[in-house]
């Protein structure tokens, strides 16, 4: 199967800080509540609103930063690049939307794995980054999972997958379906091992990774108001042809229907992790 995905040499350390999702407008319109906003203080505040506490979508190397302690974090499988085993095409070459995804994102796929420690806990975790074809879950981001929770396995450390995804990546069909198998088999034997999964879920978790191991955490955490579902609402209006309720497949929705254990604002995850992770018996 190695035909599915390719190695590279590495390219150079980037600082996690420098590229960002967030405008580099000076001012910032808040789809939450239409507020002008400084788009420094924004950054400043990790990408929510200081007035209505709308959540920004961040990419990988913005929350690596945010979630785990100083130069704790080290990455796993930097080589690992997508294949295009089905020679797909539609309007555009699938070598060519890969092309251009990594030289608008910085990023060389839409998952970011390694270990590091949340207050000096430590944990492996898979991060994915939504600005690469939108999160989209191909050969490489269940192989690099796989790895992680393998490798999560065999140094006793609980694992996190923090998911911001459209699904399953179409460009390369079965193969891309295949990895959310693939991925909650390497989750079972995880659980078999005694291990805890937490699952973070934030804006927006949909498709096959919804479908899977999103779903599967022993404990699984939103950020407020994500987008959380299979379909997209509009999909199911349609084929239902009803008006669905207000706030459906929202974070609080899924909470208060039991699907979702606790909502985390952005600012507290890491003190919110490092206390479920205590619960296990990881801290001190």
């Amino acid at each position: 199967m190695a035909w599915l995905f390719r190695s590279k040499a590495p390219k150079p350390e980037v600082e996690v800080a420098e590229k960002s999702q967030l405008p580099d407008d000076m001012w910032t319109k808040c789809p939450g509540c239409s507020s002008i906003l400084y788009t420094k203080e924004l950054r400043r505040t990790f990408g929510v609103c200081p007035k209505c506490e709308y959540h920004f979508r961040l990419s990988a190397q913005q929350r690596i930063p945010l979630l785990f302690d100083r130069h704790s974090f080290s990455e796993f499988d930097k080589e690992l690049r997508s294949a295009d085993p089905l020679n797909f095409r539609d309007t555009k070459k699938y070598k060519e939307r890969i092309k251009k995804a990594e030289k608008v994102t910085g990023s060389v796929e839409a998952i970011v794995t390694g270990k590091g420690r949340i207050l000096n806990i430590p944990v492996m975790a898979g991060i994915f980054d939504f600005t690469f074809l939108g999160g989209s879950m191909g050969s490489v981001v269940g192989e690099k999972l796989a790895r992680m929770i393998e490798r999560g396995i065999e140094e006793k450390r609980p694992v996190l997958i923090l998911s911001a995804s459209g699904g399953a990546r179409m460009q390369e069909g079965i193969f891309s379906l295949m990895q959310m198998a693939k991925v909650s088999a390497a989750l079972g034997r995880l659980g078999e091992a005694k291990l805890p999964y937490i699952s973070i879920l934030t804006d927006p978790t949909t498709g096959g990774v919804a479908a899977s191991f999103a779903m599967q955490g022993d404990v699984i955490i939103a950020e407020p108001k994500a987008l959380i579902g299979f379909a997209g609402p509009r999909v199911i209006e349609q084929t239902i042809r009803q008006k669905l309720p207000e706030g459906f497949q929202r974070s609080e929705f899924l909470l208060e229907h039991g699907m979702i254990d606790r909502i985390v604002h952005r600012s507290v995850l890491r003190e919110e992790l490092a206390q479920v992770l205590t619960n296990f018996g990881f801290g001190e």
